[in-house]
């Protein structure tokens, strides 16, 4: 049984949710009005998922949520406002130690909880599954329980690298970085692209699990901390190196060509595809125009399969891959589907995995 707390100051959402939430015999719920009530349930009724509005009065929910990974860490979906100002609060969330987050839904609730209700479930099952890391704010959780003193973390060595007898790095010449994430994908995307340099020879492609109300934020902000520039294709973009390239959520990214080169043209999405912008609808694209061999292939941390059929063949036909390992993934589901379909060439933490790039991209390809 998974207990819910889902912590709303709106009346209504806290009973819809609730009501949502509890059709689930998987899934016992209580509600809270604001962060105060919140967080004294943490002990009491001791959740092992909390939906959290951003937007609250007393004590709003990244002050809440920066308290709770402190207090009591446990897996937490945000519930935003899909604005400019909800976005970016929601992406600071996840910095924060969020798990993944909801839009909540516009206009009349009530009448839009028939469709936004299974999303809502299957956020919380997934969150419930989610791994937090044990070292996430270690000194400030003893502090906090010991009333001050100071923590004494114990050093762990980081998860070994596995690669594939076969791995060999691809030609020199030009190629593109391929990179697929969803649950915790943000702040993974913040980890793999910040040590990467300016002059980094290939574009990376990102297709990252979002609402469109979201990507946009999240390039901007991923702009502001990466030496790489970070944009969102809206339209028709040509692909240079030192760039990033971040699909629109609700579409998918895909490459093509044009007398001038290769380009990233973001298309409506393919019911083909259960989630968007799609990483596996990517890959295809860009190996219809890219030799294998001058292709990587990135699966990090997200629920479901998405991706690992396109980077298995990826893989098959003599590509690259790179599946983030599983103690550093906040959900195993996209990569551990490709390292059990045998087409992850890599098997790295997440900290490795820049430095992989960084080995792999051909050096005869840096100005």
């Amino acid at each position: 049984m998974t207990k819910v707390l889902v912590v709303d100051d709106s009346a209504l959402v806290r009973k819809l949710f609730g009501r949502v939430l509890a059709e689930d015999p998987d899934f016992t719920v209580q509600v809270a009005r604001n962060g105060l009530e919140a967080l004294a349930q943490l002990d009491t009724f001791q959740p092992d998922v909390i939906t959290l509005d951003v937007q609250m009065p007393q004590m709003n929910g990244l002050q809440c949520l920066d308290r709770i990974m402190v207090q009591r860490p446990c897996p937490v979906v945000m519930v935003s406002t899909v604005t400019d100002e909800g976005a970016e609060a929601t992406l600071e969330a996840l910095r924060l130690g969020a798990v993944d987050f909801v839009a909540k839904p516009s206009g009349a609730v009530s009448l839009r909880m028939q469709q936004f209700g299974p999303t809502l479930k299957e956020k919380v099952r997934t969150a419930a599954a989610a791994r937090l890391p044990a070292s996430h704010r270690l000194r400030e959780r003893v502090q906090f329980r010991t009333g001050g003193g100071t923590a004494t973390r114990r050093r762990k060595e980081p998860p070994a690298d596995v690669t594939d007898d076969r791995a060999t790095p691809p030609a020199t010449g030009d190629g593109l970085v391929l990179v697929g994430t969803s649950t915790g994908g943000p702040p993974a995307l913040e980890a793999l692209l910040t040590p990467l340099s300016a002059d980094f020879p290939w574009p990376v492609l990102v297709a990252q699990h979002m609402p469109a109300g979201f990507t946009g934020p999240l390039a901007r902000r991923l702009a502001g901390l990466c030496a790489v520039n970070v944009v969102e294709v809206t339209g028709p973009t040509r692909l240079e190196a030192g760039r990033v390239y971040i699909g629109r959520g609700d579409a998918d990214l895909v490459v093509s060509k044009r007398p001038s080169g290769l380009i990233a043209m973001t298309v409506p999405s393919d019911p083909d595809y259960p989630w968007h912008p799609s990483t596996d609808r990517l890959v295809r694209s860009a190996m219809q125009y890219v030799p294998p061999t001058q292709l990587i292939g990135v699966l990090m941390t997200g629920m479901g399969d998405d991706g690992a059929d396109a980077l298995a063949s990826l893989r098959r036909e003599g590509g690259t891959t790179i599946a983030e390992a599983e103690e550093t993934a906040v959900v195993w589901g996209m990569p551990g589907e490709l390292v059990r379909m045998g087409g992850a060439a890599y098997v790295l933490p997440l900290p490795g995995i820049a430095q992989r790039l960084q080995k792999l991209v051909p050096r005869a390809a840096r100005p």
